[in-house]
């Protein structure tokens, strides 16, 4: 069988290296929609800019996660992008072979499941192409897929829209903690990233998983959903479904942010499940600090109380996060001052 899955035709039962164990599965009790995560009008905010920035800052307090609705980027771009993305997905195999990698400094690669697919015991049910974004030399440009005919010209111009939300978005939640302007300007903000996740519809959902539970190692990340659902949070000590709303952008704070705000702000623990009978096309965006810079808790919040965290530089921190599998808790430990 094909190793990515966007190639595989007909599926009926799910490949055994894809069924997790049962204390990992979904299961078949159904996991509700929930209507509480905020959605946020950022079109509010020249009007009602302190009650904009209140409602971000207690939305990333409360669930690490959160909407937003009329955020100034294109809705015709965001279509465009999407459906540019679909098309990738769609094309001959043999041309999305040419970007098949699972090296992690690769710049533009595509792969299944994870980077680590040789190694997994289980494999994830999702294709995902992932490339760099910013900054945007040429020479990282012409290693983007260059078919669909308009993906670059499309991709990129999403990619500056989007990056200058989610500067927006760090900007707001500076306000709120009471950070210098431009606090997050510079180096925090160094890099970005595009992932692009594609699953095709899964015989039985609760089986699989299409991606698992995490929280992002890095500054913050952005998702635009399509109309089919899969994206879930775990808060309260259950699961809950993220609504898909039209045009809307899923805004989630990342590790870095719970550090840098010393534990004022959550990182949404998600996972993604998979549907049985459509496919589901994701676009994220991903904001990362530099390797090299200092990462600690903002004097400004640590004037009156103390820091939960030592300085450490960027990389150091995401070496220590995939080297002991992603889990969150474990990797901060590490890094805490303060039990």
């Amino acid at each position: 069988m094909d190793i990515l899955m966007s190639n595989w035709k007909n599926v009926e039962s799910v490949p055994k290296s894809f069924i997790f164990p049962p204390d990992r599965r979904p299961g078949n009790n159904p996991v509700l929609i929930s209507k509480d995560i905020p959605v946020i009008d950022l079109g509010n905010f020249s009007n009602h800019g302190v009650e904009t920035i209140q409602q971000i800052l207690e939305a990333s307090q409360e669930y690490g996660i959160f909407q937003v609705i009329n955020h100034g980027v294109s809705v015709s771009l965001m279509n465009e992008t999407m459906n540019v993305c679909k098309d990738f997905f769609d094309m001959p195999g043999e041309y999305k072979a040419s970007f098949y990698s699972n090296d992690p400094t690769k710049n533009c690669r595509l792969y299944t499941s994870t980077l680590n697919y040789d190694k997994e015991e289980f494999h994830y049910w999702r294709d995902n192409l992932t490339h760099r974004c910013h900054p945007l030399p040429q020479d990282h440009i012409q290693s983007w897929p260059d078919k669909p005919n308009t993906y670059r010209e499309t991709v990129g111009a999403y990619s500056v829209q989007i990056r200058e939300f989610l500067l927006t978005i760090l900007d707001i939640l500076g306000q709120g903690l009471g950070l210098e302007v431009g606090f997050f300007e510079g180096e925090l903000t160094k890099n970005q990233l595009m992932s692009i996740n594609y699953h095709i519809p899964c015989p039985d959902p609760s089986l699989a998983l299409a991606m698992p539970e995490h929280c992002d190692p890095n500054l913050i990340s952005m998702l635009q959903q399509c109309d089919v659902p899969g994206l879930e949070v775990y808060k309260d000590g259950h699961w809950t479904g993220v609504e898909t709303i039209p045009d809307a952008i899923v805004v989630i704070p990342g590790l870095q942010l719970r550090v840098i705000s010393n534990e004022k702000i959550k990182s949404a623990i998600h996972r993604v499940v998979t549907n049985s009978t459509e496919s589901r096309t994701t676009i994220g965006m991903f904001v990362i600090p530099s390797n090299e810079i200092a990462i600690e808790p903002a004097r400004e919040l640590t004037r009156n109380i103390p820091a939960v965290y030592t300085s450490y530089v960027y990389k150091d921190f995401f070496s220590t996060f995939t080297g002991k599998g992603c889990e969150a808790e474990t990797v901060l430990k590490c890094f805490r001052l303060v039990d």
